[in-house]
């Protein structure tokens, strides 16, 4: 990627910016950071001359909001304000059926299974649903494993049998938690390909972020591009 590829991408996605930080609004298909090509925007950048250092991480599939130090002197604070959970993190999720709550809390811990693939620290009929929460008895987690609390929030936005959108406010931030939490309830992100999507993209998307910076609470918004809607064309009110 050239120079004027990264000047471009930049122009296009950056939607908050001082001289301590960047929000960039990420487009689905593109890594943060670790991949061994030219889809990762840490890399993207420092071939263009710009060193970056991420704060927090959204997977490739997922589009929206992610926040990079621009001076390294301010990372430790931020990255501090997300182990603490200070940080505010909402999403927009389409997911398929509908038939949510209107309001819901997913309380499952996590674990890693074989080929590193996070699921549920429990077996599928273990979990149990009750009105607009969905838990597991203590006695049914797994002992054999390390185990990760997990909460997930949401409120249904707009929704039919079909699909439902969803804002969704992670309560604790583990790898593909909402993917995971959403896919175990029987509500899978409409084009994950964890759970069985295939083509197209992922209806995943980093929507708003609230995080402390110099004294002063900054919120920022990441609007989602017309594909993410897709889904539900038409059809939201």
């Amino acid at each position: 990627m050239t120079d004027q590829d990264w000047s471009t991408l930049r122009e296009t996605y950056a939607c908050y910016e001082t001289e301590a930080v960047l929000v960039l609004n990420k487009p689905p298909g593109i890594s943060v950071m670790g991949e061994r090509h030219e889809t990762d925007l840490v890399r993207i950048a420092k071939d263009a001359g710009e060193e970056l250092f991420p704060v927090h991480r959204i997977d490739k599939v997922t589009s929206g909001a992610i926040l990079f130090a621009k001076d390294m002197r301010v990372h430790p604070d931020l990255t501090r304000q997300f182990a603490k959970r200070t940080v505010k993190k909402s999403y927009l999720a389409i997911v398929s059926p509908g038939g949510l709550p209107e309001r819901g809390t997913i309380e499952l811990p996590l674990s890693v299974g074989r080929k590193n693939r996070v699921r549920i620290a429990a077996e599928r009929g273990d979990i149990r649903h009750d009105g607009d929460a969905w838990t597991v008895p203590a006695e049914a987690v797994f002992r054999h494993v390390r185990t990760y609390p997990s909460t997930t929030e949401f409120a249904r936005r707009w929704g039919d049998d079909d699909e439902a959108v969803l804002v969704v406010d992670p309560r604790t931030g583990r790898r593909h938690q909402i993917r995971v939490h959403l896919a175990w309830i029987g509500h899978a992100i409409v084009g994950d390909p964890l759970f069985g999507g295939k083509g197209g993209r992922t209806h995943l998307h980093s929507w708003r972020l609230e995080f402390d910076l110099g004294g002063e609470r900054i919120a920022v918004e990441a609007p989602p591009d017309d594909g993410f809607w897709e889904p539900a064309r038409g059809r939201t009110t």
